[in-house]
C-alpha cells in the first residue's frame, strides 16, 4: 500500500509539472512556464537587478519556484532575461513587451494579462504599465524601484558623497568610481563577506557612534551598511561605464539629517556632473500615470529600496496625476530587500486579482 501510495504521489507531481519554454528574442533569453491547466490567464514578469558578469541565465534561474504560487492558479508566466545587466530598466520594459507578443503568437492568446516583478523589476512593472497599460489588466510591483531612477541612483551617489567625507578611504571615491580608466571594479557578493567584516570594523573604530548615525540618515541597520555600500558601489560603476561619465552633480547640494550638518557639507565629496543623465534615465522614466488596477507590496523595513523610495514617492506621483483609485499598498514585517513568503505573494496577488474583477480598491492592509 505505501509503494501505491508513493508511486501516486510522484505521478501527480509528474502530470501537474508545468511545459517550459526557453529561447532568445532579440531582448534576450527568455522562459516561459506553463501550468498543467492553463486558465488563459498571462502574468509578465520581470526580474530585479542583475550585477555585471553574472551569467544572463541566473536572472530568472528558479522563477518556477520563485512564482510555484502563481502557477498553482493556473496562471502562465513568461519572463525575459533582458538584453543588458545592470541598470536596465528600459531595455526592460522592451523586452517584456517583445515577449508578451511572441507569447501570443506562440501560446495563444490569454483572456487577461497582469504586469509583476521584483525591484528593479517592479519599476519595470509600473514603466510597462504607464506606457503599454492597454494591454494589462492590472500590476503587482514588489519591493519595487518606484521612484524616479534618476532619484533612486542619485540617493546611491550621496551615500558615498559623504560617506567619503566623514569616513575617507574606506570605500572608493566617487572620483574613482567615475572614473572610466579607474581599477575600482564590481563587487561579487559572494566572496564580499571578509571586506565587508573589514569595513564594519573599520567605521566602527573610527566613530562608532556617528557610524550608526549615518546609516540611520539613510534609512539602514548598521549592520546592513557594508553591504549597501558594496552593492551601491556596484550601480554607480555601472552607470559610470555605461555613461562614460558622471550623470550626477553634487556641488550645491546641502545635506541634511546628520548629527553634524556643518561638519557634513565641508567634507563631502563634490562632483560637477559631465553626461546628461537624461541619455540614461529618460527614457520610460516615471510618471504615475497608471490607469489599471496596481498593488503594491513592500517590507517595512528594506536595506536597499526604502519605503520612502518604494511607497512614498510613487503614491505622491500617482496622487499628482489624480489617479488614487488605482493604487493599493500590501506591507509586511520583513526586514531585508524583498523577504516575502509565498503566502504573502500568494495574498497579495490574490488582492491585485479582486481588485481588477471588482473595481473595488482594497485599503491598505499589513499582511503577516
Amino acid at each position: 500500500m505505501k509503494k501505491l501510495f508513493l508511486f501516486l504521489a510522484l505521478s501527480t507531481t509528474i502530470f501537474a509539472q508545468e511545459k517550459i519554454d526557453l529561447g532568445t528574442l532579440k531582448g534576450g533569453g527568455y522562459q516561459i512556464l506553463m501550468p498543467a491547466k492553463w486558465n488563459k490567464k498571462l502574468v509578465m514578469y520581470a526580474h530585479g537587478y542583475q550585477f555585471m558578469g553574472t551569467p544572463a541565465a541566473s536572472a530568472n534561474a528558479g522563477l518556477d519556484k520563485r512564482l510555484q504560487v502563481i502557477l498553482d492558479r493556473g496562471f502562465a508566466v513568461a519572463a525575459s532575461d533582458y538584453p543588458i545587466q545592470g541598470f536596465a530598466l528600459p531595455e526592460g520594459v522592451d523586452a517584456t513587451e517583445e515577449l508578451r507578443q511572441a507569447f501570443i503568437k506562440k501560446m495563444g492568446q490569454p483572456d487577461s494579462t497582469f504586469m509583476m516583478g521584483h525591484s528593479m523589476g517592479g519599476g519595470i512593472t509600473f514603466a510597462t504599465l504607464e506606457n503599454f497599460g492597454q494591454y494589462y489588466n492590472g500590476g503587482l510591483p514588489l519591493c519595487p524601484l518606484s521612484s524616479r531612477p534618476y532619484l533612486q541612483c542619485r540617493k546611491e551617489y550621496d551615500m558615498y558623497a559623504t560617506m567619503n567625507g566623514l569616513f575617507p578611504g574606506i570605500v572608493p571615491s566617487l572620483k574613482d568610481i567615475f572614473d572610466v580608466n579607474s581599477t575600482v571594479g564590481f563587487v561579487s557578493f559572494a566572496t564580499a563577506g571578509k571586506r565587508m567584516g573589514e569595513i564594519k570594523k573599520a567605521l566602527l573604530q573610527k566613530d562608532s557612534v556617528l557610524a550608526v548615525a549615518f546609516a540611520k540618515r539613510f534609512d539602514l541597520k548598521f549592520d546592513d551598511l557594508p553591504g549597501a555600500l558594496f552593492f551601491n558601489q556596484n550601480v554607480l560603476r555601472d552607470i559610470a561605464l555605461k555613461l562614460k561619465g558622471n550623470p550626477f552633480d553634487n556641488t550645491e547640494t546641502l545635506y541634511t539629517g546628520f548629527p553634524d550638518n556643518l561638519k557634513v557639507n565641508a567634507v563631502a565629496e563634490r562632483l560637477p556632473a559631465t553626461k546628461d543623465q537624461a541619455e540614461l534615465f529618460a527614457r520610460y522614466d516615471r510618471t504615475g500615470k497608471i490607469d489599471k488596477p496596481v498593488v503594491l507590496m513592500h517590507t517595512i523595513y528594506d536595506q536597499l529600496i526604502p519605503v520612502s523610495y518604494a511607497v512614498t514617492n510613487i503614491e505622491n506621483m500617482i496622487h499628482a496625476q489624480g489617479r488614487d483609485q488605482y493604487f493599493a499598498v500590501k506591507y509586511t514585517n520583513g526586514q531585508a530587500h524583498c523577504q516575502f513568503t509565498d503566502a504573502q505573494t500568494a495574498k497579495a496577488f490574490d488582492a491585485m486579482r479582486a481588485f481588477v474583477k471588482t473595481g473595488k480598491k482594497p485599503a491598505i492592509e499589513f499582511l503577516p
